[in-house]
């Protein structure tokens, strides 16, 4: 048994012995609520069976019934001077009515409730005591109100334990579809590695050839190429060490330079057609960036313009460029205000993959003193760490 079955034990075993306490003080005592002159040993006999019966409540609610059914076989076996008890009979077969409500199956829902019916009917036709008005009304008013509080209870938590397995079924949706969103975009980014390193080859393998014919004849332009084809070969394996852990697909494409910083102008003006009024600012300089830097730089403000024609219902944007001899800042602002859920979706994960990779830092939020949106990143220069 688990420590949580255990304490259900420990729970209705508590219970049980707390009815059976008052029952057997009620008898013994006596307390005024007995009525009839029937037989206390009877009495106490039926109090015992029952008591261990509430014990066993979760365990074994079948053995509920017996509650009801003790006190109809107790009359026969008595008569019409069987003792009426308050706590023996009326409280414990509340108790045993509310805990199969409860926790019981349909089928036992059905058996306890239905011999509970037959024992209230018995006794408001048998047993003098039970048949003054008053006491009819207060018998059956308890049973039901105590039956509707377990059925009440039982669907509440099922409602409770079934929103809850939902809320975990849709955050493990989001978490799959977030580890989707970054496997997706490490393959493109692998992708676009796979370009950017075919086209560096294909420039080294063209100097390089260009070398051997001039070898004799020109050994200035030999000297020329092979620094050519060492700058080469230096950047690329740059862009290897940064990318060496992503996934890529099969899928090779074309060996063709990718956008970088000289492109952005006509990014931007681009997504001037769509009647957006943007700013472009490129402020500062400092060492050249890598092919694979200045792509970072083009998907990010491509990205983040997207997302503000898609999303922001923005009239304006500005896009920020400031580098420097430490690396480059992008700033992508805009002044929408239109009801925009902009959370961690797949765009904003790729740019914060894309960044990462290169050791940088990426945000973006609401802009603080105005309305609007903010995407901010910084790429450090030289190689990441």
């Amino acid at each position: 048994m688990d420590r949580r079955g255990t304490w259900h034990l420990v729970q209705d075993v508590g219970l049980a012995a707390l009815v059976g306490g008052l029952a057997l003080a009620e008898i013994w005592v006596p307390f005024d609520s007995v009525q009839g002159t029937g037989s206390p040993v009877v009495t106490t006999a039926g109090i015992v069976i029952e008591t261990v019966l509430i014990a066993l409540r979760r365990r074994w609610p079948i053995g509920l019934v017996g509650v009801p059914l003790l006190w109809v076989g107790a009359a026969v076996i008595v008569g019409p001077t069987v003792q009426v008890v308050f706590f023996g009979q009326l409280v414990a077969v509340c108790v045993a009515l509310y805990s199969v409500a409860r926790h019981g199956s349909r089928r036992e829902i059905g058996l306890v409730a239905g011999a509970t019916a037959g024992m209230l009917l018995l006794g408001d036709l048998f047993l003098p005591p039970l048949q003054v008005p008053s006491e009819i009304l207060f018998d059956w008013l308890v049973a039901v109100i105590v039956f509707g509080a377990g059925l009440g209870l039982r669907a509440s938590e099922r409602r409770a334990v079934a929103a809850a397995v939902r809320a975990t079924r849709v955050e493990a949706a989001a978490r799959e579809a977030s580890l989707r969103a970054i496997a997706d975009e490490r393959a493109r980014i692998a992708r676009e590695l796979h370009d950017i390193l075919g086209h560096s080859v294909s420039v080294m393998v063209v100097q390089a050839g260009a070398a051997a014919q001039a070898v004799v004849d020109d050994p200035a332009f030999v000297r020329r190429a092979l620094e050519a084809i060492r700058t080469a070969g230096t950047a690329s394996l740059d862009e290897v060490r940064r990318v060496v852990a992503l996934l890529r697909a099969d899928d090779a494409g074309a060996l063709a330079p990718q956008p970088g910083l000289a492109q952005l102008p006509d990014l931007v003006e681009q997504a001037r057609t769509d009647g957006l009024d943007i700013r472009f600012v490129q402020l500062g300089g400092g060492p050249p960036l890598t092919a694979g830097q200045e792509l970072t730089v083009y998907r990010i403000v491509q990205e983040a313009l997207t997302n503000v024609r898609k999303h922001a219902g923005a009239g304006h944007a500005q896009v920020e460029l400031r580098q420097d001899t430490d690396g480059i800042d992008v700033t992508v602002t805009d002044d929408g205000s239109g009801p925009v859920v902009r959370g961690e979706g797949h765009g904003l994960l790729g740019m914060r993959e894309r960044v990462a990779v290169y050791g940088g830092t990426f945000g973006a939020g609401p802009v603080e003193d105005g309305p609007g949106w903010r995407v901010r990143a910084s790429l450090p220069a030289g190689p990441s760490r």
